[in-house]
């Protein structure tokens, strides 16, 4: 990392601004290009859990090649302006990057306890999901790789 006195080392750190962050951009490898996708996820014991249909690209490019980028942040639509000079002012953020492998989860109480704690943040009572749509819920559960953690103007 360039800025280094910007890294966040600090695991616990991190994986508050994974509990804390709303979105998941999700990188996949489609032949020589890339492709991202914008996920609602969830971190729970140690692995990113993401759902979405039973078919699309994402799930077809990971079926042949399961590396996986991803990649959260906090920002605040504030800007610190630290002097008068608006090349030295900046944006107020923390962000996780990190890579990975997706596995596309079958199981079924895997895929219930996904999904729970995907909801978790929007809903605090227990949710009894549809038959017809959980059974059309795919759950892709990320196992980390490596990740690292960044913050400015905090």
């Amino acid at each position: 990392m360039r800025r280094s006195d910007r890294e966040i080392t600090d695991i616990k750190e991190i994986e508050r601004i994974l509990k804390e962050a709303f979105v998941c951009h999700l990188g996949l490898v489609d032949g020589d290009r890339p492709y991202v996708v914008p996920m609602n996820y969830a971190y729970s014991d140690g692995c990113i859990y993401l759902h979405c249909a039973s078919a699309g690209r994402k799930l077809d490019l990971i079926k042949v090649n399961n590396n996986v980028c991803f990649q959260m942040e906090i920002t605040s639509s504030k800007i610190a302006k630290n002097t008068d000079q608006p090349c030295n002012w900046g944006t107020i953020y923390k962000s996780v990057i990190g890579t990975g492998y997706a596995t596309l989860i079958t199981e079924e109480e895997e895929k219930k306890k996904a999904l729970k704690a995907i909801i978790a943040p929007f809903c605090n009572r227990d949710i009894t999901f549809h038959e017809g749509d959980f059974a059309a819920t795919t759950i892709i559960r990320i196992d980390i790789e490596e990740m690292t953690g960044k913050k400015a103007n905090c």
